[in-house]
C-alpha cells in the first residue's frame, strides 16, 4: 500500500512524537480535573501534525508553506500552555524544559523545511 506524502516527512514524524508527550501532559491535567486546559493542549498538539499533513496535499508550495506556518504557530501555542502547566504545577520544570527543547527543535525544522519550498 502506498503512503501519504506527509508520512515520509521527518517534521511530521517528529510532530507526532511531540504530540504523544503533549497528550501525556494533558492526561496529567485531566487528573487534576482541568479538562479544558487538557483539551486545549491536545488540540494545539494535533494542529501541528494535522497542518503538516494537510499542507502536504496542497497543489502548490506556496499553499503548503502557509499550512507549515500554521503548524509552527501551533508549536508556540503548545509552548505557552506548557509554560502555564508548569506554573500551575501540573508538570515539573524538568518536564517543561525537556519538552521546550523538542518544541524549539521542531519549530526550527518546520521553518527550515518551509524555506526549502520557495
Amino acid at each position: 500500500m502506498e503512503d501519504f506524502r506527509f508520512e515520509k516527512l521527518d517534521i511530521w514524524k517528529e510532530a507526532v512524537l511531540v504530540s504523544d508527550l503533549l497528550f501525556d501532559f494533558s492526561d496529567k491535567a485531566d487528573e487534576k480535573k482541568l479538562f479544558r486546559f487538557a483539551e486545549q493542549l491536545r488540540a494545539a498538539g494535533m494542529s501541528i501534525s494535522n497542518n503538516i499533513a494537510e499542507g502536504s496535499g496542497s497543489s502548490s508550495d506556496k499553499e503548503f508553506a502557509s499550512f507549515l506556518n500554521i503548524a509552527r504557530l501551533s508549536v508556540f501555542e503548545c509552548a505557552n500552555i506548557i509554560h502555564i502547566f508548569c506554573r500551575r504545577k501540573i508538570i515539573t520544570s524538568a518536564e517543561k524544559d525537556q519538552l521546550y527543547l523538542k518544541l524549539i527543535s521542531l519549530s526550527k525544522k518546520i521553518t527550515n523545511f518551509r524555506k526549502s519550498l520557495k
